[in-house]
Protein backbone atom coordinates (compact mmCIF):
# COMPACT_ATOMS: atom_id res chain seq x y z
CA UNK A 1 0.00 0.00 0.00
CA UNK A 2 3.07 2.45 0.71
CA UNK A 3 4.50 2.02 -2.16
CA UNK A 4 1.16 2.17 -4.33
CA UNK A 5 0.52 5.49 -2.52
CA UNK A 6 3.75 6.89 -3.99
CA UNK A 7 3.35 5.15 -7.46
CA UNK A 8 -0.61 6.95 -7.67
CA UNK A 9 1.28 10.66 -6.39
CA UNK A 10 3.65 10.35 -8.93
CA UNK A 11 1.22 9.59 -11.66
CA UNK A 12 -0.64 12.91 -10.81
CA UNK A 13 -3.39 11.22 -8.72
CA UNK A 14 -4.52 12.90 -4.97
CA UNK A 15 -3.78 11.07 -2.33
CA UNK A 16 -4.62 10.29 0.65
CA UNK A 17 -4.16 7.54 2.99
CA UNK A 18 -5.32 5.80 6.38
CA UNK A 19 -3.18 4.05 8.46
CA UNK A 20 -3.51 2.53 11.91
CA UNK A 21 -0.84 2.78 14.38
CA UNK A 22 -0.82 0.03 17.58
CA UNK A 23 2.25 -1.42 17.75
CA UNK A 24 4.78 1.07 19.78
CA UNK A 25 7.90 -0.04 18.50
CA UNK A 26 6.94 0.99 15.02
CA UNK A 27 6.06 4.77 15.86
CA UNK A 28 9.84 6.05 14.97
CA UNK A 29 9.65 3.92 11.73
CA UNK A 30 6.34 5.20 10.65
CA UNK A 31 7.47 8.77 11.13
CA UNK A 32 10.43 8.26 9.33
CA UNK A 33 8.41 6.95 6.39
CA UNK A 34 5.76 9.99 6.70
CA UNK A 35 8.68 12.46 6.40
CA UNK A 36 9.26 11.38 3.18
CA UNK A 37 5.82 11.74 1.51
CA UNK A 38 3.94 14.89 1.13
CA UNK A 39 0.50 13.31 0.64
CA UNK A 40 -1.46 13.39 3.97
CA UNK A 41 -2.19 10.17 6.45
CA UNK A 42 -4.73 10.16 8.98
CA UNK A 43 -3.61 8.11 11.28
CA UNK A 44 -6.18 5.31 13.87
CA UNK A 45 -3.93 5.62 16.86
CA UNK A 46 -4.97 2.54 19.50
CA UNK A 47 -1.97 2.17 21.01
CA UNK A 48 -2.42 1.52 25.12
CA UNK A 49 -0.12 4.70 26.14
CA UNK A 50 -0.86 6.47 22.58
CA UNK A 51 -4.77 6.41 21.87
CA UNK A 52 -5.49 5.54 25.21
CA UNK A 53 -9.54 5.90 24.66
CA UNK A 54 -9.39 4.72 21.17
CA UNK A 55 -7.26 1.32 22.70
CA UNK A 56 -10.19 0.58 25.50
CA UNK A 57 -13.29 1.65 23.28
CA UNK A 58 -12.25 -0.80 19.95
CA UNK A 59 -11.09 -3.37 22.86
CA UNK A 60 -14.74 -3.39 24.24
CA UNK A 61 -16.12 -3.60 20.85
CA UNK A 62 -13.91 -6.62 19.53
CA UNK A 63 -14.06 -8.36 22.35
CA UNK A 64 -17.66 -8.36 22.43
CA UNK A 65 -17.96 -8.94 18.73
CA UNK A 66 -15.91 -12.39 19.50
CA UNK A 67 -18.03 -13.26 22.18
CA UNK A 68 -21.23 -13.27 19.72
CA UNK A 69 -20.04 -14.03 16.93
CA UNK A 70 -19.01 -17.17 18.87
CA UNK A 71 -22.16 -18.31 20.06
CA UNK A 72 -23.83 -18.13 16.59
CA UNK A 73 -20.77 -19.31 14.39
CA UNK A 74 -18.97 -16.87 11.51
CA UNK A 75 -20.90 -18.13 8.76
CA UNK A 76 -24.32 -17.34 11.12
CA UNK A 77 -23.15 -13.89 12.49
CA UNK A 78 -24.42 -10.65 10.93
CA UNK A 79 -21.78 -9.39 8.91
CA UNK A 80 -21.63 -5.70 10.92
CA UNK A 81 -20.80 -7.82 13.80
CA UNK A 82 -18.31 -10.62 12.01
CA UNK A 83 -16.83 -7.22 11.21
CA UNK A 84 -16.50 -5.74 14.15
CA UNK A 85 -14.69 -9.56 15.40
CA UNK A 86 -12.46 -9.47 12.42
CA UNK A 87 -10.98 -6.09 12.72
CA UNK A 88 -10.85 -4.16 15.79
CA UNK A 89 -10.66 -0.64 14.73
CA UNK A 90 -13.17 -1.15 11.84
CA UNK A 91 -15.95 1.34 13.04
CA UNK A 92 -12.62 4.06 13.43
CA UNK A 93 -11.34 2.84 10.05
CA UNK A 94 -14.80 3.20 8.15
CA UNK A 95 -15.59 6.96 10.08
CA UNK A 96 -11.70 7.84 8.42
CA UNK A 97 -12.27 6.99 5.10
CA UNK A 98 -15.16 8.22 4.75
CA UNK A 99 -14.30 11.65 6.38
CA UNK A 100 -12.59 12.86 2.68
CA UNK A 101 -14.71 12.38 -0.75
CA UNK A 102 -13.19 10.62 -3.46
CA UNK A 103 -13.06 8.34 -6.75
CA UNK A 104 -11.72 5.60 -5.23
CA UNK A 105 -10.77 3.44 -2.23
CA UNK A 106 -7.76 1.37 -2.49
CA UNK A 107 -6.37 -0.51 0.60
CA UNK A 108 -5.38 -4.04 2.03
CA UNK A 109 -4.53 -6.14 4.67
CA UNK A 110 -6.50 -8.15 6.98
CA UNK A 111 -8.66 -5.62 9.64
CA UNK A 112 -9.18 -3.16 6.85
CA UNK A 113 -11.24 -5.04 4.23
CA UNK A 114 -14.96 -5.21 5.88
CA UNK A 115 -13.81 -1.07 6.34
CA UNK A 116 -12.67 -0.43 2.83
CA UNK A 117 -16.34 -2.10 1.56
CA UNK A 118 -18.47 -0.22 4.16
CA UNK A 119 -16.72 3.26 3.79
CA UNK A 120 -17.56 2.52 0.10
CA UNK A 121 -21.25 1.86 0.58
CA UNK A 122 -21.85 4.70 2.76
CA UNK A 123 -19.92 7.43 0.63
CA UNK A 124 -21.28 5.67 -2.93
CA UNK A 125 -17.43 5.05 -4.16
CA UNK A 126 -16.20 2.26 -5.90
CA UNK A 127 -13.51 0.60 -3.83
CA UNK A 128 -10.70 -2.12 -4.83
CA UNK A 129 -9.07 -4.48 -2.45
CA UNK A 130 -5.13 -5.82 -2.03
CA UNK A 131 -5.27 -8.97 -1.06
CA UNK A 132 -1.27 -9.40 0.27
CA UNK A 133 -2.14 -12.66 1.74
CA UNK A 134 -4.56 -15.76 1.50
CA UNK A 135 -6.59 -14.43 4.38
CA UNK A 136 -8.61 -17.38 4.89
CA UNK A 137 -5.77 -19.20 5.32
CA UNK A 138 -3.02 -16.98 7.14
CA UNK A 139 -3.94 -17.39 10.74
CA UNK A 140 -2.50 -20.06 13.61
CA UNK A 141 -2.60 -20.79 16.97
CA UNK A 142 -5.58 -21.67 19.42
CA UNK A 143 -7.67 -18.99 17.60
CA UNK A 144 -6.63 -19.66 13.97
CA UNK A 145 -10.27 -21.90 12.81
CA UNK A 146 -12.18 -18.79 14.01
CA UNK A 147 -10.09 -16.10 12.95
CA UNK A 148 -9.52 -18.03 9.61
CA UNK A 149 -13.36 -18.44 9.23
CA UNK A 150 -14.35 -14.72 9.66
CA UNK A 151 -11.84 -13.97 7.27
CA UNK A 152 -13.59 -15.95 4.80
CA UNK A 153 -16.95 -14.55 6.07
CA UNK A 154 -15.44 -11.11 5.40
CA UNK A 155 -14.15 -11.76 1.80
CA UNK A 156 -17.30 -13.55 0.66
CA UNK A 157 -19.12 -10.34 1.40
CA UNK A 158 -16.81 -7.73 0.10
CA UNK A 159 -14.60 -9.37 -2.98
CA UNK A 160 -17.45 -9.54 -5.57
CA UNK A 161 -18.48 -6.04 -5.21
CA UNK A 162 -14.58 -4.60 -5.63
CA UNK A 163 -14.02 -2.75 -8.75
CA UNK A 164 -10.84 -4.87 -8.95
CA UNK A 165 -8.69 -7.08 -6.84
CA UNK A 166 -4.74 -7.48 -6.61
CA UNK A 167 -2.49 -10.05 -4.52
CA UNK A 168 1.37 -10.52 -4.38
CA UNK A 169 1.87 -13.86 -5.99
CA UNK A 170 0.14 -16.06 -9.18
CA UNK A 171 -0.06 -19.06 -5.92
CA UNK A 172 -2.74 -16.73 -4.02
CA UNK A 173 -4.54 -15.59 -7.11
CA UNK A 174 -5.14 -19.19 -7.95
CA UNK A 175 -6.29 -19.87 -4.33
CA UNK A 176 -8.43 -17.04 -4.35
CA UNK A 177 -10.04 -18.22 -7.94
CA UNK A 178 -10.56 -21.62 -6.61
CA UNK A 179 -12.34 -20.13 -3.44
CA UNK A 180 -14.53 -17.60 -4.81
CA UNK A 181 -14.40 -17.96 -8.79
CA UNK A 182 -12.10 -14.61 -9.19
CA UNK A 183 -8.68 -14.40 -9.86
CA UNK A 184 -7.32 -11.04 -8.67
CA UNK A 185 -4.55 -9.55 -10.78
CA UNK A 186 -0.96 -10.11 -9.24
CA UNK A 187 1.09 -7.36 -8.00
CA UNK A 188 4.18 -8.54 -6.43
CA UNK A 189 5.97 -6.99 -3.41
CA UNK A 190 8.87 -5.52 -5.35
CA UNK A 191 10.40 -2.09 -4.20
CA UNK A 192 12.23 0.28 -6.24
CA UNK A 193 15.38 -0.01 -8.04
CA UNK A 194 17.83 1.64 -6.20
CA UNK A 195 20.04 4.22 -7.52
CA UNK A 196 23.72 2.70 -7.43
CA UNK A 197 24.08 -1.59 -7.43
CA UNK A 198 25.46 -3.66 -5.29
CA UNK A 199 28.84 -3.95 -4.04
CA UNK A 200 30.04 -7.57 -4.19
CA UNK A 201 33.11 -7.68 -2.06
CA UNK A 202 33.61 -9.88 0.59
CA UNK A 203 35.59 -8.51 3.23
CA UNK A 204 36.22 -11.98 4.58
CA UNK A 205 35.55 -14.68 2.03
CA UNK A 206 35.97 -17.21 4.27
CA UNK A 207 32.72 -15.99 6.33
CA UNK A 208 29.63 -16.83 4.98
CA UNK A 209 26.73 -13.81 5.85
CA UNK A 210 22.96 -14.70 6.48
CA UNK A 211 20.66 -12.99 6.39
CA UNK A 212 16.50 -12.88 7.43
CA UNK A 213 14.27 -9.97 8.26
CA UNK A 214 10.94 -9.84 9.75
CA UNK A 215 8.79 -7.77 12.10
CA UNK A 216 9.29 -10.44 14.47
CA UNK A 217 11.46 -12.69 14.81
CA UNK A 218 9.91 -16.45 16.29
CA UNK A 219 9.32 -19.82 15.52
CA UNK A 220 8.21 -21.34 12.57
CA UNK A 221 9.92 -19.89 9.84
CA UNK A 222 12.71 -21.59 8.85
CA UNK A 223 15.44 -20.14 11.16
CA UNK A 224 15.63 -23.41 12.70
CA UNK A 225 16.09 -24.97 9.58
CA UNK A 226 18.69 -22.47 8.70
CA UNK A 227 20.92 -23.39 11.33
CA UNK A 228 20.60 -26.77 11.26
CA UNK A 229 21.58 -26.70 7.88
CA UNK A 230 24.07 -24.36 8.53
CA UNK A 231 25.74 -26.87 11.27
CA UNK A 232 25.32 -29.46 9.03
CA UNK A 233 27.66 -27.83 6.38
CA UNK A 234 30.20 -27.20 8.24
CA UNK A 235 30.16 -23.47 7.42
CA UNK A 236 31.66 -20.76 9.05
CA UNK A 237 28.61 -18.04 9.25
CA UNK A 238 27.21 -15.32 10.58
CA UNK A 239 23.57 -15.23 10.69
CA UNK A 240 21.74 -11.87 11.31
CA UNK A 241 18.59 -11.48 12.43
CA UNK A 242 16.43 -7.98 11.85
CA UNK A 243 13.09 -7.72 13.74
CA UNK A 244 11.17 -7.89 17.50
CA UNK A 245 11.57 -11.46 18.98
CA UNK A 246 9.52 -13.27 20.34
CA UNK A 247 10.10 -13.92 24.15
CA UNK A 248 13.46 -16.12 25.06
CA UNK A 249 13.43 -16.89 21.18
CA UNK A 250 16.89 -15.72 20.39
CA UNK A 251 18.31 -17.43 23.47
CA UNK A 252 16.62 -20.63 22.35
CA UNK A 253 17.90 -19.95 18.86
CA UNK A 254 21.29 -19.41 20.44
CA UNK A 255 21.27 -23.07 22.17
CA UNK A 256 20.72 -24.88 19.45
CA UNK A 257 23.31 -22.92 17.34
CA UNK A 258 26.02 -23.94 20.21
CA UNK A 259 24.64 -26.92 20.09
CA UNK A 260 24.43 -27.86 16.29
CA UNK A 261 26.05 -25.43 14.31
CA UNK A 262 29.19 -24.23 16.57
CA UNK A 263 30.66 -22.43 13.56
CA UNK A 264 27.47 -20.06 13.39
CA UNK A 265 27.18 -16.45 15.25
CA UNK A 266 24.38 -15.19 15.81
CA UNK A 267 23.66 -11.74 15.12
CA UNK A 268 20.56 -9.70 16.27
CA UNK A 269 19.25 -6.05 14.65
CA UNK A 270 16.08 -4.18 15.70
CA UNK A 271 13.35 -3.72 13.07
CA UNK A 272 14.13 -0.97 10.83
CA UNK A 273 12.14 1.42 8.21
CA UNK A 274 11.02 0.10 4.94
CA UNK A 275 13.23 2.42 2.87
CA UNK A 276 16.16 1.31 4.56
CA UNK A 277 15.82 -2.27 4.27
CA UNK A 278 17.73 -2.34 0.70
CA UNK A 279 20.43 -0.98 1.80
CA UNK A 280 20.34 -2.96 5.04
CA UNK A 281 20.38 -6.61 3.38
CA UNK A 282 23.77 -5.28 1.15
CA UNK A 283 26.47 -5.51 3.64
CA UNK A 284 25.48 -9.83 3.27
CA UNK A 285 25.41 -12.46 1.10
CA UNK A 286 22.48 -14.97 1.35
CA UNK A 287 19.33 -14.04 2.21
CA UNK A 288 16.78 -16.59 3.77
CA UNK A 289 12.90 -17.41 2.42
CA UNK A 290 11.93 -20.41 4.27
CA UNK A 291 8.33 -19.83 5.25
CA UNK A 292 6.42 -23.31 4.48
CA UNK A 293 4.21 -25.21 5.99
CA UNK A 294 1.00 -24.31 8.30
CA UNK A 295 -0.75 -22.18 7.98
CA UNK A 296 -1.33 -22.34 4.62
CA UNK A 297 -1.05 -18.91 3.48
CA UNK A 298 2.87 -19.57 4.31
CA UNK A 299 3.10 -22.26 1.37
CA UNK A 300 1.39 -19.89 -1.23
CA UNK A 301 3.11 -16.32 -0.44
CA UNK A 302 5.88 -14.50 -2.31
CA UNK A 303 7.22 -12.67 0.49
CA UNK A 304 9.13 -8.58 0.16
CA UNK A 305 12.33 -10.53 1.54
CA UNK A 306 12.91 -12.12 -1.66
CA UNK A 307 12.66 -9.11 -3.70
CA UNK A 308 14.73 -6.95 -1.08
CA UNK A 309 17.62 -9.85 -1.42
CA UNK A 310 17.41 -9.76 -5.05
CA UNK A 311 17.80 -5.34 -5.20
CA UNK A 312 20.72 -6.10 -2.21
CA UNK A 313 22.22 -8.25 -4.57
CA UNK A 314 21.99 -11.46 -2.15
CA UNK A 315 21.82 -15.03 -2.83
CA UNK A 316 18.71 -16.54 -1.72
CA UNK A 317 18.61 -19.61 0.12
CA UNK A 318 14.50 -20.97 0.26
CA UNK A 319 12.08 -23.56 0.49
CA UNK A 320 10.39 -24.75 -3.04
CA UNK A 321 7.01 -23.87 -2.02
CA UNK A 322 3.83 -23.35 -4.65
CA UNK A 323 4.50 -19.53 -4.38
CA UNK A 324 8.03 -19.22 -4.47
CA UNK A 325 8.65 -22.05 -7.20
CA UNK A 326 7.98 -20.03 -11.01
CA UNK A 327 10.22 -17.25 -8.91
CA UNK A 328 13.21 -20.06 -8.47
CA UNK A 329 13.12 -21.24 -11.76
CA UNK A 330 13.45 -17.66 -13.64
CA UNK A 331 16.29 -16.70 -10.95
CA UNK A 332 18.43 -19.73 -11.74
CA UNK A 333 21.69 -19.79 -10.10
CA UNK A 334 21.01 -16.95 -7.87
CA UNK A 335 18.78 -19.05 -5.39
CA UNK A 336 18.83 -22.07 -4.28
CA UNK A 337 15.14 -23.24 -3.74
CA UNK A 338 15.15 -26.88 -2.16
CA UNK A 339 12.22 -29.09 -1.17
CA UNK A 340 10.24 -27.89 1.93
CA UNK A 341 11.55 -28.82 5.23
CA UNK A 342 14.95 -30.88 3.17
CA UNK A 343 17.97 -29.75 5.71
CA UNK A 344 20.38 -31.83 3.72
CA UNK A 345 19.59 -30.31 0.55
CA UNK A 346 19.77 -26.84 2.05
CA UNK A 347 22.86 -27.79 3.83
CA UNK A 348 24.06 -28.62 0.38
CA UNK A 349 23.46 -24.94 -0.92
CA UNK A 350 24.98 -23.26 1.88
CA UNK A 351 28.19 -25.62 1.64
CA UNK A 352 28.65 -24.93 -2.44
CA UNK A 353 28.13 -21.18 -1.46
CA UNK A 354 31.00 -21.21 1.19
CA UNK A 355 33.06 -23.47 -0.33
CA UNK A 356 33.01 -21.86 -3.62
CA UNK A 357 33.77 -17.53 -4.30
CA UNK A 358 33.30 -17.75 -7.29
CA UNK A 359 29.88 -19.79 -7.48
CA UNK A 360 28.84 -17.11 -4.63
CA UNK A 361 29.44 -13.82 -6.64
CA UNK A 362 27.47 -15.53 -9.52
CA UNK A 363 25.00 -16.12 -7.34
CA UNK A 364 24.75 -12.59 -6.24
CA UNK A 365 25.23 -10.87 -9.29
CA UNK A 366 22.91 -13.01 -11.22
CA UNK A 367 20.13 -11.84 -8.30
CA UNK A 368 20.95 -8.23 -9.02
CA UNK A 369 20.64 -8.81 -12.60
CA UNK A 370 17.47 -10.56 -12.34
CA UNK A 371 16.22 -7.65 -10.33
CA UNK A 372 17.28 -5.04 -13.16
CA UNK A 373 15.34 -7.16 -15.88
CA UNK A 374 12.65 -7.91 -13.99
CA UNK A 375 11.85 -8.06 -10.21
CA UNK A 376 11.48 -4.01 -9.25
CA UNK A 377 8.40 -2.28 -8.66
CA UNK A 378 9.17 0.04 -11.64
CA UNK A 379 8.68 -2.70 -14.24
CA UNK A 380 5.48 -2.78 -16.47
CA UNK A 381 3.65 -5.69 -14.86
CA UNK A 382 4.20 -4.25 -11.24
CA UNK A 383 3.40 -0.46 -11.00
CA UNK A 384 2.69 -0.68 -14.59
CA UNK A 385 -0.50 -3.08 -13.47
CA UNK A 386 -1.75 -0.95 -11.03
CA UNK A 387 -1.79 1.96 -13.45
CA UNK A 388 -3.86 0.24 -15.70
CA UNK A 389 -6.41 -1.38 -13.21
CA UNK A 390 -6.75 2.44 -11.80
CA UNK A 391 -7.23 4.21 -15.35
CA UNK A 392 -9.39 1.36 -16.24
CA UNK A 393 -11.47 1.49 -13.03
CA UNK A 394 -11.65 5.57 -13.78
CA UNK A 395 -12.41 5.90 -17.57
Amino acid sequence: MLKSADALAEAGYQVRAVATRHEPWATDADADVRSRRSWPVHVVDYRRDGGAATYWRTGVEHRAARVAVAAVGPGRAPLPIAARAFGRVHTSMVRAIAAAPADLIYGGTTGALAAIAEAARRTGTPYALDLEDFHSGETSGPEASLVDALAARIEEAVLTGAAFLTTSSEAIADAYRERYGLRPSVVHNTFPLPPQPPDFARADPGLLRVYWFSQTIGAGRGLEEAIAALGRAGVRAELTLRGRPHANYLEWLAELASTHAPGVTLRHLPPAPPDAMVDHARAHDVGLALDHGEPRNRALCLTNKVFTYLLAGLAIAGFDTPGQHDLGVDLGRAASFVPSGDRDALAAAFSRWASDPAALDCAKRTAWQAAVRRWHWEHGQERGTLYRLVEEMLS
